[in-house]
């Protein structure tokens, strides 16, 4: 049994719609029957146009001014205009994000064989899981060299069990192909190579997304009469150290009563009561989504962010590029981040008191030396983070494969 039959008896084995297999070697057929245009092509599958924008749009704008002809299969939402003022091609593509329904996830495999026989890219972009595994299995169908981004390991891997275990399956089928896997922190890199997923010799780490530096401007440091300001960003869930956080809040509002703790990002329903009760409660103020964060950076005097996993936190890049002290969980993807006590402190994942153990010496910090912290981050930012160095990477690894075939 080769690899691409077990990928189908795993993924719809036990589901009653089968796969158009006719129209699956049709499309096949006809793209390896038709020949190349002059333009190169790019194909970018993601989960995300308003991902691709906030950290992928540099890279995106470079192909396009060198020449590149840029099609992006996303599932469409406020930032497909700015996509399409650029000159891009766009179509809108379904994707569950977090099911596991083995019917959607078949259509999303069609449809990226579909997408692609279409667009005849010379080369195709994939980030996060099911770009990877499906657009990657697609590619390999079709014989078309990609690039995959792991922009995380993620919660089905993380917990184990059943899941992880046909998760990393479905990784290790879809990136067998792939010309070159970005990752976004060694942990992940040395995780995948170390269970046979990937080949060492494509894998390549960069810094994350990288952080656009002039989008986040060094910001001058709240005053030294102020309420000091906790924010944290990010979607409110569990595996985000949500929990943590909350009950942290309580804690430090008992010892410290001016503190400020601010929260931003979408939540889940089942969070619904507990942020009404902390709000009601004067502990935490939360300002829902917000489009455009970087206002309630400035506000701030450190960021938080307990989170369980991360391929590498944007909220923390941008914050320190303002110049922000970060307090993050010592987890990959956060404490690459920061140098403890230069750019920030961490603290023990899944654990309250360490967590307000960070919190309290933040707070006990001379106020020019929280300064000092926040320049301190701005200047590894610049040093290490810039998104240029990400723009670099992906611009020589794509000429290069092109050159090669």
């Amino acid at each position: 049994m080769n690899s691409i039959t077990a990928y189908y008896i795993i993924l719809f084995g036990n589901c009653q719609m089968k796969p158009d297999y006719k129209e699956i070697r049709r499309n096949i057929k006809e793209f390896r029957g038709l020949e190349t245009d002059i333009m190169n092509k790019v194909l970018i599958l993601t989960n995300s146009i308003k991902g691709l924008y906030c950290f992928r749009k540099e890279l995106i704008e470079e192909l396009m001014k060198e020449g590149f002809e840029v099609s992006i299969s996303s599932p469409g939402d406020s930032k497909n205009s700015y996509f399409k003022e650029l000159g891009c091609n766009l179509t809108d593509t379904s994707i569950d994000r977090r099911g596991t329904n083995p019917i959607k996830d078949l259509k999303l495999f069609t449809d990226y064989i579909k997408i692609i026989a279409e667009i005849k890219p010379n080369i195709v972009l994939t980030y996060t899981i099911k770009p990877n595994v499906y657009g990657g299995l697609a590619c390999r169908l079709l014989r078309v060299p990609y690039i995959a981004n792991i922009t995380g390991l993620g919660t089905s891997i993380e917990r184990k069990g059943i899941i992880s275990a046909i998760s990393l399956m479905l990784y290790k089928i879809g990136l067998k192909d792939a010309s070159c896997i970005f990752f976004q922190n060694s942990a992940n890199k040395d995780f995948f190579i170390k269970n046979g997923i990937v080949d060492d010799r494509k894998a390549r780490e960069i810094p994350g997304s990288g952080v656009n530096l002039q989008d986040h401007a060094l910001e001058e440091y709240p005053g030294e009469d102020e309420n000091i300001r906790f924010l944290f960003i990010g979607r409110i869930m569990k595996s985000k150290g949500i929990e943590e956080l909350f009950e942290a809040a309580r804690i430090i509002k008992e010892i410290y009563p001016s503190v400020e703790f601010h929260l931003i990002g979408e939540k889940e329903e089942n969070y619904e009561k507990i942020i009404n009760d902390l709000e009601n409660r004067q502990i935490i103020q939360y300002h829902g989504y917000q489009e455009n964060i970087h206002g309630f950076i400035k506000r701030s005097h450190a960021t938080i962010n307990p989170s369980y996993h991360e391929g590498m936190s944007n909220v923390l890049l941008e914050s320190a590029s303002a110049g922000r002290p970060v307090l993050a969980s010592n987890v990959p993807g956060c404490k690459e981040t920061f140098d403890e006590g230069i750019s920030g402190f961490g603290f023990t994942v899944k654990n309250v008191d360490s967590l307000v153990e960070a919190i309290i010496k933040f707070i006990q910090l001379p106020y020019e030396d929280k300064k000092k912290m926040g320049l301190a981050g701005r200047r590894k930012m610049e040093k290490e983070f810039d998104r240029n160095l990400v723009l670099k990477a992906y611009l020589e690894q794509i000429k290069s494969i092109l050159k090669e075939n």
